[in-house]
Order: structure tokens, then sequence, then C-alpha cells
């Protein structure tokens, strides 16, 4: 249960109240982070807008890789709501339930290639000792991507831990996108 309770809908100003119906509409509700991130509408708006950025085709960093490294950054970071809707959605990218269940030990499966251990090892990296991340880090990655992928997955990194410190601290709860059996 959040640790802060929503609003009343017609609290929230009328364009984020236009973002929610939207939201209904796709997911069958409004979502917990929607509601805790709503109370700052400015801040809200921004990371909407960021997120739309994100997930352009052109974006340097694919859906499922991000969707896979934000599943991984999710766990570390204690936030379920974010482990269940990454899963659906490197489900949707990659159509690989296996994979998206397997995340948690992805160094001892067999089912990613090297490119997606080394995004893996690099979001635990920034997510769990950021500031001792450093040139061999980025070495490991340059063996696997180009300096703009880089940047872009770095991007990515930073801001699903934002995503998911928030929600996993306001305790937003998860909606059921996602229900997987974990495998090895």
């Amino acid at each position: 249960m959040a640790r802060i309770e929503a609003k009343s809908i017609s609290q929230y100003p009328w364009y984020i109240r236009w973002f929610f119906r939207r939201q209904q509409r796709k997911y069958g509700r409004v979502l917990a982070p929607s509601l805790l991130w709503g109370r700052l509408p400015g801040p809200f708006l921004g990371m909407l807008a960021s997120l739309g950025f994100f997930q352009r085709q052109s974006f340097p960093a694919g859906a499922a890789l991000r969707s896979l490294v934000s599943i991984r950054i999710a766990q570390l970071n204690g936030c379920y709501f974010c482990v269940d809707l990454n899963s659906y959605n490197f489900l949707l990218a990659a159509g690989a339930a296996q994979k998206a269940a397997a995340v948690e030990r992805w160094r001892e499966s067999k089912l990613y290639s090297e490119r997606e251990r080394a995004a893996l090892q690099y979001a635990e990296a920034m997510t769990e000792r950021c500031a001792s991340v450093g040139d061999r880090d980025i070495e490991s990655l340059k063996q696997h991507f180009s300096d703009d992928e880089i940047t872009a997955i770095t991007a990515w990194i930073a801001f699903q831990n934002m995503s998911a410190k928030f929600n996993a601290a306001l305790g937003a709860e998860e909606y059921g996108f996602c229900r997987l059996q974990r495998t090895v």
C-alpha cells in the first residue's frame, strides 16, 4: 500500500487529470506512481517528457535492453511496481518470459548475451556503487556498445534509479501486469 494516500482525482490539475484518463483507458486504472508524482505537477510533466524521449525508436538503447536493465534496477531498489511493469514491457519488446523471470540470477543463467550481461553489470554498478564506477566499467561496455549507446544506457539507468527509488520509498503498489515464475 502506498505510504502517501492519493488525493481525490478532482484535486489534481486538469492536465494531470487528462493524463490519468489516458492511463485509465490503457491500464484500466490510474497507476500508483502517477498518483504520487501527480502531487508535483511540474516535475511529473518533466518526467513524462523525459520518458517520451527515452521511448522513441531513435533512442540509441532499444526497448528490450532498456526493459531488461530496468527489471534489475527495480529489483535492487525494491520497487515491485517497477519489476512488474518492466517485466511486462520486456515481454512486449522481446517476448522472452524466461529471461524476464531470471534477471535476478543473470550471472548464473545462460539466457543472456554478452551484450546484455555487460549492460546488466553496468546497471548494477551504477545502482549499487555509482561513485566507484570507473574506466574499467566503461571499457567493458565499449566491447559491445558505441559511445552514443553507452551514454544512452547511462541516462536510462539514472532515470530508472530515480523512478524506482521514488516508487519504493513511497510504497507504490504493483499492478499485476506480469506474473512470472522465477527460473534460473
